[in-house]
């Protein structure tokens, strides 16, 4: 008899509504005899919707809910979910995604294959609520990348200014790419425990692209299968909180760069961070006539400026 493959899954909540429980039913459905789920981690980062609540009801899962009395952010909460974990892999699993019926049996499959033992970390082709491709995978952010995305060179001259996001065309085809979105995001446990998981740092956004890095640094490729489907809704806590989202999501992208930037890259990141794209952000606002999202734009900003100046900076390491 073949050797049975064992899997943790770890779920984020932070005011999910009914996403998070049918998340968890998707699950059911997705079991397989090929495999085995130990646990399913729920860690709930102080919601107040009740979306956590009566969860270890559903007895055909073998659930526990971590509750947090703060929110702790997505990458901490993460590793207290992996704490204490046995199982050979691990899913970090968005609250707002569904699996389908081969989207776990695969990926394991994949990577218990002695061949793709450089291959530390696995994802799947996302979909939105109509059925269509949805960002499933994205090449390292470079402060080229960077720029082109403040400045909209990168829709002018893309040979140039490639996107951070893999578009659709670029994704039909099963292939090895430099990070999976991590909606769905299955990494082998001995990589994500010599690794020290994510770094908490990155409150949220960016924990799983600073991870690649790390794990491409340390031998691990991530591999992408087009051919297994997941739907992922996207921003199902965020879109409450478009101000903090666009503060955490600039904040991560300059924690990103002064760890694993040269010093003047970083630096010229920074400071376009906080003019050019600024301007840009603002202008944008301003045109589309929307007080909501100039108000969210300065907020944001407002926001930032206050991280940065309470952190100063000290992110290298």
């Amino acid at each position: 008899m073949s050797r049975q493959p064992s899997l943790d899954i770890i779920i984020v909540n932070w005011n999910t509504g009914t996403l998070l429980r049918d998340c968890l039913n998707s699950i059911i459905q997705a079991r397989a005899e090929s495999f085995r789920i130990e646990r399913i981690v729920v860690v709930d980062n102080s919601s107040g919707d009740g979306s956590a609540d009566g969860l270890e009801g559903l007895s055909q899962l073998p659930i526990s809910v971590l509750r947090n009395d703060a929110n702790r952010g997505f990458a901490a909460a993460c590793n207290q979910g992996a704490v204490g974990t046995h199982a050979d892999y691990l899913l970090l699993l968005n609250p707002d995604t569904c699996l389908f019926a081969d989207c776990l049996s695969r990926p394991l499959e994949f990577l218990e294959c002695s061949e793709n033992s450089k291959f530390g970390i696995c994802g799947v082709r996302h979909v939105d609520d109509s059925g269509a491709f949805s960002t499933s995978c994205a090449r390292f952010p470079t402060l080229r990348i960077f720029l082109g995305e403040m400045t909209g060179l990168n829709h002018f001259f893309p040979k140039w200014f490639p996107p951070h996001l893999m578009l659709e065309s670029e994704c039909g085809e099963s292939r090895e790419v430099d990070q999976i979105i991590g909606a769905f995001f299955l990494v082998r446990r001995s990589l994500f425990e010599a690794l020290n998981g994510f770094d908490s740092r990155f409150f949220v956004y960016f924990e799983e692209v600073d991870f690649s890095l790390r794990a491409r640094q340390a031998g691990f490729r991530s591999f992408y299968l087009a051919s297994v489907t997941t739907y992922h809704k996207g921003g199902g806590s965020s879109q409450k909180a478009k101000a903090s989202r666009l503060c955490y999501s600039l904040r991560s992208r300059l924690l990103y760069g002064f760890k694993h930037y040269g010093f003047p890259e970083a630096l010229t990141l920074a400071i376009l961070t906080l003019t050019v794209e600024m301007a840009a952000r603002l202008l944008a606002a301003l045109g589309s006539m929307s007080i909501s999202k100039l108000t969210e734009t300065v907020q944001g900003y407002k926001a930032l400026f206050v991280c940065l100046c309470t952190e100063r900076l000290r992110w290298r390491s």
